[in-house]
């Protein structure tokens, strides 16, 4: 049996500091990109219970496209805790080896800070006990974005930053490069940004070079991004 993942994303208000989750969207695949269930909670906590914060947050304008989807049945209202429960049991139920998101060290302090939050601290983490947590721009620093075909592809669209011309490694970057599709636009919404992020799991993966998986994994070695920096 192939070993089975979730890719997670997230959509947040309030600071960037204290992030609050209000759109939690997944989906359970394995390492071929083959999806087997998928999710799409919305937060009532946040989004209902803090209406205020939720008329700032930084994709205010699809918060219409939320209403739609919730009338529709595309999208299921729940409590934090209650998505928090599911998680555990999707683990349980396909026996996955990790949870990883593009950038996951968001994900996991806006979860856990939304979860602390509305427990008043009784509960201080999200995920399951014990499961392995991945980033996917990790994978992407540690493949993609070191070959000198991706910094040409960067320099040329204007993908970069900074003096040194250092490459974005964004999930909609990447994700063009893949396909090869350069006006995608990213949702930015939990789901739908989980199935572009997917695609970019098993783009790494099937490099077959040496990387970074887990969130608090250390830099292989020094990280240079330069597209002036010329690779052995």
């Amino acid at each position: 049996m192939k070993e089975k993942y979730i890719v997670i994303d997230t959509e947040t208000c309030n600071s960037l500091d204290d992030a609050l989750v209000y759109d939690i969207g997944g989906c359970v695949i394995d390492n071929t990109g083959k999806v087997y269930e998928t999710f799409s909670f919305v937060i009532a906590e946040t989004y209902v219970g803090m209406k205020d914060v939720m008329a700032t947050a930084y994709y205010a304008e699809k918060l219409p496209k939320y209403e739609t989807a919730l009338r529709n049945g595309e999208r299921k209202m729940i409590r934090i805790f209650t998505a928090k429960k599911i998680i555990r049991e999707l683990c349980e139920k396909y026996n996955v080896k990790a949870i990883m998101a593009h950038n996951m060290r968001f994900d996991y302090n806006a979860l856990n800070t939304t979860i602390r939050y509305f427990s008043k601290s009784k509960i201080r983490f999200f995920f399951p006990y014990g499961i392995e947590l991945w980033d996917t721009m990790k994978m992407a620093t540690d493949t993609v974005c070191r070959t000198e075909k991706y910094k040409k592809f960067c320099l040329e669209n204007g993908y970069v930053y900074g003096k040194n011309n250092t490459v974005r490694r964004t999930a909609e970057i990447l994700y063009r490069y893949i396909t090869g599709n350069n006006v995608f636009n990213e949702e930015h919404q939990g789901l739908d940004d989980t199935l572009i992020e997917k695609e970019i799991f098993v783009y790494c993966t099937s490099r077959k070079k040496k990387m970074r998986r887990k969130l608090f994994d250390k830099p292989i070695s020094r990280p240079r991004f330069s597209v002036s920096f010329q690779w052995a």
